[in-house]
C-alpha cells in the first residue's frame, strides 16, 4: 500500500538518495528514460549486484518504481517531476569557498 510521507520526509528521502554519487547517476539515467537493470548496470559500469542495491535504496526511498513487463522488470522515476527536480538541482548554484570545505570533511564524509 502506498502512503504520503510529510514534505520533511520527503526531502530526508531525496537527501538519502543522493548523497550517492552512484545513486545520483543512476537517478539522472532513469531521468532520460526509464531501463531494464541489466541496461542501467552496462551503462554505469558497475555489477548487477551492486546496481540491485542502489535501486533497492531508490524503491525504499520511494523515487523510483519497479515496472513489471512479462518476465523482466523495468525501473523508472515514481513521479515525472523527480525529473523537474533533478534537473533545477543540477542547475542551481551552490556558493562555495574555493578553498575551504566543510570542517571535518573528510572525517564526516561530506561535501
Amino acid at each position: 500500500m502506498l502512503t504520503l510521507v510529510s514534505e520533511v520526509e520527503v526531502l530526508a528521502r531525496f537527501g538519502r538518495a543522493l548523497a550517492d554519487p552512484i545513486r545520483c547517476r543512476l537517478l539522472l539515467a532513469l531521468r532520460e528514460a526509464p531501463a531494464h537493470p541489466s541496461d542501467l548496470a552496462d551503462r554505469l559500469g558497475i555489477s548487477r549486484t551492486r546496481l540491485s542495491n542502489h535501486l533497492a535504496c531508490l524503491r525504499d526511498c520511494g523515487l523510483v518504481v519497479a515496472v513489471p513487463i512479462g518476465r523482466r522488470t523495468r525501473y523508472e522515476l515514481a513521479d515525472p517531476r523527480l525529473g523537474h527536480a533533478l534537473d533545477d538541482l543540477r542547475t542551481a548554484v551552490v556558493a562555495v569557498e574555493a578553498d575551504r570545505g566543510c570542517v571535518d570533511a573528510d572525517e564526516k564524509g561530506c561535501c
